[in-house]
């Protein structure tokens, strides 16, 4: 049965934009929110043929705020704005991010502070559940005034006008998917485009879809991390609760947590502490011995972005506001400096992360720090590589996410004729972040198959497997997908299937299922 998400004006939550946004689930106006809207849209109508200038009722647009608009010209000013403003050029954004940003925009019309009709929600709504996805290039938002060009394209489609996507993903005329669903084209009247065009929500959106997906990326790393640990012969005696409580960093804590449960009842651990195997290193190398500090900074970077959308998710864009007590004010709050911060924050997280995770990947390949296996993990070096260009691969990706990870928000380019002098680029944090996620997911994918791969070679497979429960499981599952060690093979396909158990969430739901505890 198809999930459906009641729009209210209080605030969304995170799961439920996920939902609508990757998940394709459906949307319903509540009674109380279009009660709202019917409110605030009094307030506009009172307005329209009132002689003094209210902006975006009665005047042009930025720069050219200056301009009274005489009253017959009025819905002709909302309708050219959008079609101007529908700009944006460059590789077709994803579709998740599209219904992403229409969610949010649908939602703070709901808090009935933008003064548009109901009709205007019930509009997007049928977008949403119809499947309809606007066409929507990956420039155009400054992130600022608003995710201008990308929710100028959004209404556009409302409008019946520009290019999108059916739900069957063939491109089409916006025109001709409304009629085949059974939808209305929308004659936006005063002040109404310029509701639809100035808000936050794409860069919002693409928080929160990687907010998302960071929970279960960095507890993948965790689950990596002890599998390297394990793997290289390392210690998990570091991981200690006292130790971490002398540093009490919650996510600290909390990764350390995870490694001392991943590494619970591990025989190979157990040897390293005992008999003519006992381990004679003081201490291991930073990759291994760091995880829970530099995996707990990562989660302490998502607490805090996560923050920053729940703020986000409890706010009414716009410019003007209708306010509670009807007045119609201009003001600021259109500025994505909050969101392109924390995007921007949680792009170094993930290159570091991923950084980490290369160098774990890397010590299981060189034969003077992998404590007893062959070189690059090859079955005969010399004949074979082995693992050797998987970790080029990891390199390549990490050196990628460095650049990545250079703030968009620190820029800004004057537009609109030094009006909007100041541009926050969180739209550009955003998609540079999405990009970063990909990366990370790739590289601690390759960790893991190397890890396995390692183990196997330890312990010489499923069937003598001497891990934790924990990591015994994950190997098994790997093993359903990617075959044990042997000559070389093609190695890019196995790297995908580990990549997409790592995706799907069944990696961890593995590691889960033989744990008294979830990894979190």
């Amino acid at each position: 049965m198809q999930q459906t998400v009641s729009i209210t004006p209080t605030p969304l939550s995170p799961a439920d934009v996920v939902a609508v946004a990757r998940h394709g689930a459906a949307v319903e106006l509540a009674p109380e929110a279009l009660a709202a809207m019917e409110g605030s849209r009094t307030v506009i109508d009172a307005l329209v043929t009132d002689e003094r200038p209210h902006y975006g009722v009665s005047t042009g647009f930025g720069a050219l705020a200056t301009r009274q608009i005489p009253i017959d010209l009025r819905t002709q000013l909302q309708r050219s704005l959008i079609r101007s403003h529908a700009a944006s050029s460059g590789t077709e954004v994803d579709r998740e991010v599209v219904r992403g940003l229409m969610l949010n925009r649908l939602h703070t019309m709901a808090t009935g502070r933008t003064g548009v009709r109901p009709l205007v929600a019930q509009a997007y709504a049928g977008l949403l559940n119809a499947g309809i996805t606007p066409v929507v290039g990956e420039y155009g938002s400054l992130g600022c005034s608003g995710d201008l060009a990308p929710l100028s394209h959004c209404a556009l489609a409302v409008m019946g006008e520009g290019r999108v996507r059916g739900a069957d993903g063939d491109v089409v005329d916006a025109a001709k998917a409304l009629a085949d669903a059974g939808l209305e084209p929308v004659v936006l009247a005063e002040k109404e485009g310029l509701a639809l065009v100035n808000g936050t929500d794409g860069m919002l959106g693409m928080l929160l879809l990687a907010a998302a997906d960071l929970r279960r990326l960095f507890a993948t790393a965790d689950l990596a991390a002890a599998m390297s640990v394990e793997g290289l012969l390392g210690t998990g005696d570091v991981f200690a609760a006292d130790l971490h409580a002398l540093r009490p960093h919650p996510g600290q804590l909390a990764s350390a947590a995870n490694l001392r449960a991943v590494l619970a009842g591990s025989a190979l651990a157990a040897e390293q502490k005992e008999g003519s195997h006992a381990f004679t290193r003081v201490q291991d190398a930073y990759s291994l011995r760091c995880a829970p500090q530099v995996h707990g900074a990562a989660r302490a970077t998502l607490d805090h972005a996560e923050s920053v959308a729940a703020y986000e998710l409890a706010s009414a864009i716009d410019n003007p506001v209708v306010t509670a007590d009807g007045r119609v004010e201009s003001n600021g709050n259109f500025h994505g400096a909050p969101v392109g911060y924390v995007l921007d924050f949680l792009a170094i997280a993930a290159a570091d992360m991923a950084s980490i995770s290369e160098r774990r990947t890397d010590r299981f390949l060189d034969p003077a720090r992998s404590h007893g296996l062959n070189a690059f993990l090859a079955h005969d070096p010399g004949v074979d590589s082995g693992h050797m260009i998987a970790q080029y691969t990891a390199a390549g990706i990490v050196s990628e996410m460095k650049r990545l990870a250079v703030p968009a928000s620190v820029d800004s380019i004057p537009s609109s004729a030094m009006q909007e002098d100041h541009v926050s680029m969180g739209w550009a944090a955003g998609l540079k972040l999405r990009r970063a996620v990909d990366g990370l997911e790739r590289v601690l994918a390759i960790e893991l198959l190397t890890a396995a791969r390692a183990l196997d070679m330890r312990d010489g497979g499923i069937a003598t497997c001497r891990s934790s429960p924990a990591i015994a499981a994950v190997r098994t599952l790997i093993r359903t997908v990617v075959e044990g060690p042997g000559t070389d093979r093609h190695l890019s396909p196995e790297i995908e299937a580990v990549r997409l158990l790592a995706h799907s969430g069944e990696m961890l739901a593995a590691a889960n299922a033989a744990l008294d505890t979830d990894l979190r």
